[in-house]
């Protein structure tokens, strides 16, 4: 069975559905995974979705973060916080399981910078991240970790990794805290079908015409564990959304699995 997965930093599901129903329909996975909605959870526009032929399961908040999982079949299972106790008021995860994958679908916090209060946060729920992992899943079954991560692995990952390096987003620590996460058991899927490619799948719009001088970020990322590395025929990036009118600042990335069963 062919299985296709993508995630998308969509920006705001309000201000792009259109946009996004029709590329929905062009590109046709079985999965699509939206973060930043910015919409509180009985806001998001599920008929739409339900119309196109997809379940959705949401945690939204007013104005700000927000994620969505979108399927072909409707989970029979769905969490939507670590549950250890944490604050877990902002919302930046939620995961599914579908088709015996689980897809775990996350917005992490962007950071701020090196120096503010945010970037370590932002460290620490990379370790909850590994924590929960550990508690909950085990790294032999077939599991998808993605989303918008906020952290470029490598050099090959950002325009300029001289000018970058120790900027939040691209800093040591921010590695370190993903490499960590990484090591419970996952693949970066893009690497692994294309190691040398330069792709990004963000351009700031603070950045004056930063799509158009390719001036991006890789930080939207599939990581998946054993079983679906060697299911995994494709991972790549669609670069269409982020040219049209009124785009996202981030632009899709997809992959592909040949899976057993019906």
């Amino acid at each position: 069975m062919l299985w296709k997965l993508i995630t998308f930093n969509v920006n705001g599901i309000r201000a792009r559905l259109p946009a996004v129903l029709e590329w929905l329909q062009d590109s046709q996975p079985d999965v699509l995974c939206l973060q930043e909605i910015k919409c509180r959870t009985e806001e998001f526009p599920t008929d739409a979705f339900q119309a196109a032929g997809y379940s959705a399961h949401v945690r939204g908040q007013k104005g700000f973060h927000g994620v969505a999982i979108l399927a072909r079949r409707p989970s029979g299972e769905v969490l939507d916080s670590f549950g250890d106790g944490d604050n877990d008021e902002e919302a930046r995860l939620i995961a599914a399981r579908l088709d015996n994958i689980w897809v775990v679908n996350s917005y992490v916090p962007q950071g701020r910078d090196p120096d503010h209060p945010a970037f370590q946060i932002k460290l620490h729920y990379f370790a909850r991240i590994r924590r929960w992992l550990t508690s909950r899943f085990d790294p032999s079954t077939p599991l998808i970790w993605t989303g918008d991560l906020n952290v470029a692995p490598g050099p090959l990952d950002v325009y300029d990794p001289k000018r970058l390096a120790g900027q939040v987003g691209f800093h040591p620590a921010e590695h370190a805290a993903l490499a960590d996460t990484m090591a419970w058991g996952f693949t970066d899927l893009f690497r692994k079908h294309h190691p040398q490619d330069k792709q990004f799948t963000f351009w700031d719009y603070r950045l004056p015409k930063s799509f158009q001088r390719n001036l991006g970020w890789r930080i939207d990322h599939i990581m998946v564990t054993e079983p679906l590395a060697r299911a995994s025929l494709e991972c790549s990036v669609d670069m269409v959304p982020r040219g049209r009118e009124k785009p996202s600042d981030h632009t899709p990335v997809w992959a592909t699995f040949e899976l057993s069963g019906p």
